[in-house]
């Protein structure tokens, strides 16, 4: 009696772990993710970092298949392939959304204001990530920035711009709603491409000059081969960010455990992809120079006509759209709440010292 009843109770046992293992086996979750950027482009190792830890970290629960961009569709189409849950998840640029709500613009990047550290502390410390929540959020989508960029490169072409005043009928391509009306204030017009069009379009004089990102991204691309000149700092996107957009159903059907496992790996690629991009753009621009393109830099003048002109169109976006407005509010309540410490511990300080700033006032009567 008590050999059938100990058999009967370890076969009860073994019943349970193997059921509760199938179960396990069962719950994991498969994504499918895919990018706006190709393989051919550097930032999509921004992408690819991020999952990579996911797979490492949440592999009992959740395992990512990437797919590099254009592989599963075009890379304008993966904004509505996530939002309706054609695929779980997506890799992006905010600023490409921008026809779809104005705040994606500073969201993805600013002209003339944000430094990488600038995003850095904004969302993690001063209320950027809950934007990035409420905007994306209007999609039925989650979204979780993971990749910041410092400055980007600049124009560069084989025409020389070695000032404001050489944009003056120049056709250059941008990426951005606000930065094309800056650039178009100062005389000059957007073309918009996609980033694997750049190139051509230098080449071919279709475009005066051109950027895309990074020292490091834009050598890579082959930039050195068919531009002569190199217009810098790249004021037009003075930093950018990147994320993973994820369909809010896929989210909601994972547990709190690994949706904050996400959250952490996103995080880490952040710190990571400022780190990797800044050793990227040092050892780029030295291979530049080494390939005989010349290097003009925009005085301190032009620099303080391009905030000028950036303070105004900013102030013109915001009282268009209150999402705008918002985003706009948050960052400059953050770069005028940083003073505080920022300025005085100059030299040493990790963000722009700055003394025309867009007016928060102004900003907020059209909240």
């Amino acid at each position: 009696m008590k050999k059938t009843t100990k058999f009967a109770l370890s076969g009860l046992a073994a019943g349970i772990a193997f059921a509760a293992f199938t179960t396990t086996a069962q719950a994991q979750e498969e994504w499918t993710m895919t990018s706006t950027w190709p393989e051919n482009l550097d930032l999509i190792k921004i992408d690819q970092h991020w999952v990579e830890l996911v797979n490492k970290l949440a592999g009992e629960e959740l395992q990512i298949n990437f797919r590099a961009g254009g592989t599963l569709m075009p890379g304008t189409e993966v904004f509505d392939a996530t939002e309706t849950g054609s695929i779980e998840a997506a890799g992006d640029w905010p600023g490409y959304w921008a026809g779809l709500n104005p705040a994606f613009s500073p969201l993805a990047t600013t002209t003339s204001l944000f430094n990488g550290v600038d995003y850095l502390n904004w969302i993690q410390q001063w209320g950027g990530r809950e934007l990035y929540e409420e905007i994306y959020g209007q999609f039925n989508m989650v979204y979780l920035p993971y990749g910041i960029t410092n400055n980007e490169s600049g124009f560069m072409g084989r025409t020389p711009i070695e000032s404001i005043a050489d944009l003056e009928g120049k056709r250059l391509r941008l990426s951005g709603r606000d930065q094309g009306r800056v650039l178009e204030e100062l005389g000059g017009s957007q073309v918009t491409l996609a980033g694997g069009e750049v190139y051509q379009a230098i080449e071919r004089g279709v475009i005066d000059a051109g950027e895309f990102s990074t020292p490091g991204v834009d050598f890579n691309a082959g930039f050195s081969e068919v531009a002569d000149y190199w217009a810098t700092p790249g004021w037009h996107q003075s930093a950018s960010v990147f994320g993973v957009m994820i369909n809010k159903d896929a989210w909601d059907a994972l547990s709190e455990e690994t949706q904050e496992t996400l959250r952490i790996a996103a995080d880490a690629t952040m710190a990571w992809s400022l780190a990797w991009s800044e050793r990227q753009s040092t050892e780029a621009t030295q291979k530049f120079i080494d390939a005989g393109v010349t290097i003009n830099q925009f005085s301190e003048e032009d620099l303080a006509r391009i905030q000028e002109v950036t303070n105004e169109v900013i102030l013109r976006g915001a009282c268009e759209s209150p999402d705008h407005a918002k985003v706009y509010q948050s960052m400059i309540a953050y770069l005028e709440h940083y003073a505080t410490w920022r300025d005085v511990s100059a030299p040493y300080n990790m963000s722009r010292v700055m003394d025309n700033l867009p007016s928060l006032e102004e900003i907020e009567a059209c909240l």
